[in-house]
């Protein structure tokens, strides 16, 4: 069950651009920075953008990735 908070105009302004460009609500795209944020945090080492497209491939459906098959030596 979520909870209200209070947050910035501005940051409420840039969350509901980002949510209808991303067909997403406010809360989720609020909600999907922290937990890059948080990841980040946890991961100094790892560049951010690593650690976006890898929360983003773990949210996606399953069926629609492409299994690794690793390459023989020949």
């Amino acid at each position: 069950m979520g909870k209200p908070v209070r947050i910035d105009t501005d940051l409420h302004d840039q969350a509901t651009s980002h949510a209808n460009a991303e067909r997403t609500t406010i809360a989720g795209q609020i909600e999907f920075w922290a937990m890059i944020g948080k990841a980040a945090l946890d991961n100094p080492d790892l560049p951010i953008d690593f650690v976006r497209e890898l929360l983003v491939a773990k949210a996606e459906d399953k069926s629609l990735s492409t299994p690794f098959v690793p390459q023989g030596k020949h």
